[in-house]
């Protein structure tokens, strides 16, 4: 820091607190360190008995907190991202639209090691909606170092560091299985609580085939579907270890490749992934009928935003994948599914 006249003060950032005190009324800050002086503010300094101040030196290589909020936040963004004004220093990202929230962690950690760099952000993956805040960044002093800031710049080069991708609206086609439901003998109850999910991320359930269990059905099902367009399709039920759950070898014998089959997610262990040519293929055990978040959940809307989904994504979603089964589901703001 460094005492200036007040009358050369304007646009330099104030080092300290201002008391104003007015005898037998009040006594507080009138300017509050960090306070970047205008000219509107010098007779107020001069009532205040101030001739000179100490003020931040910013010409020797120091960035005010705001400037250096913003010019992180500016870096950090991507597509989806909508930024705030500086508020005591921080700025937030939010969501521009409804999508899936993308962080590269790796790279957030490196940021966050360069000294009075502060960057933080929701959990990757997860389902955000338009206006949500997504992350936040500010720097621990009133002015930092341009060479620290430098850094932050680099590391912040190239792809973003967050963004939210938007979910695609896609054909699903949706096949049934059981010979319960086929008969008529009890209801169907996986239909109307797929359509709803997939409605939620913006994608349209256009026909749902009702199969027994037999596989030649479920392989015709799902080449009809295919026939007509189908961009994702779903199969329901069949997906125990019991003998007469065929969906896993329907899918197969449909010309599935297999991604992976049984997930380390508690609901959703039973479930599988495969593709016939472009399109994925998922068998949805019964689980996603029951629970307000499964392993749908944490899969689905990651295809719909055109996520590549492997094994080892699949494999990795053990860490935090037990459902806690809280009196109250709060999903997605909750630990389920986020500890990879």
């Amino acid at each position: 820091m460094k005492a200036i006249p007040v009358r050369e003060a304007v646009g330099t950032v104030l080092g300290h607190d201002i008391t104003r005190i007015v005898p037998g009324q009040s006594k507080g800050p009138a300017y509050r360190k960090g306070h970047v002086i205008t000219r509107e503010d010098i007779p107020g300094l001069l009532t205040v008995g101030k001739e000179h101040i100490y003020v931040f030196d910013l010409s020797l290589g120091m960035v005010h907190e705001d400037d250096a909020a913003l010019r992180l936040a500016h870096c950090a963004k991507g597509r989806g991202i909508t930024l705030s004004s500086p508020s005591e220093g921080k700025v937030t990202l939010r969501a521009a639209h409804d999508g899936l929230l993308k962080v590269d962690a790796e790279r957030l950690t490196t940021l966050n090691t360069i000294p009075d760099i502060v960057f933080a952000t929701a959990h990757s993956n997860q389902q955000v909606r338009a206006g949500q805040p997504v992350a936040g960044t500010r720097v621990v002093p009133l002015v930092i170092e341009e060479e620290k800031l430098s850094r932050a710049e680099l590391v912040l080069e190239g792809p973003p560091l967050v963004e939210v991708k938007p979910f695609r609206p896609t054909r699903v086609g949706m096949v049934t299985t059981g010979s319960e439901v086929f008969t008529g003998r009890i209801q169907d109850g996986f239909g109307p609580v797929v359509r709803r999910k997939f409605e939620a991320l913006g994608s349209d359930v256009f026909r749902q085939i009702i199969v027994n269990d037999e596989i030649p059905m479920c392989v015709n099902a799902i080449r009809e579907l295919l026939s007509q367009g189908a961009e994702m399709i779903v199969v329901t039920g069949g997906m125990s270890v019991d003998p007469d759950d065929q969906t896993p070898s329907s899918i197969r014998e449909a010309g599935g490749k297999v991604v992976g089959y049984g997930a380390p997610v508690l609901p959703g262990a039973m479930f599988l992934l495969a593709s016939i040519g472009k399109v994925p293929v998922l068998g949805l055990p019964g689980c996603v009928m029951y629970h307000k978040a499964s392993i749908f959940d944490l899969i689905v809307p990651r295809l719909l935003a055109g996520d590549t989904i492997e094994k080892r994504d699949i494999a990795a979603l053990g860490h935090g994948g037990l459902c806690m089964a809280c009196p109250e589901c709060r999903y997605p703001i909750c630990p389920f599914g986020k500890g990879h």
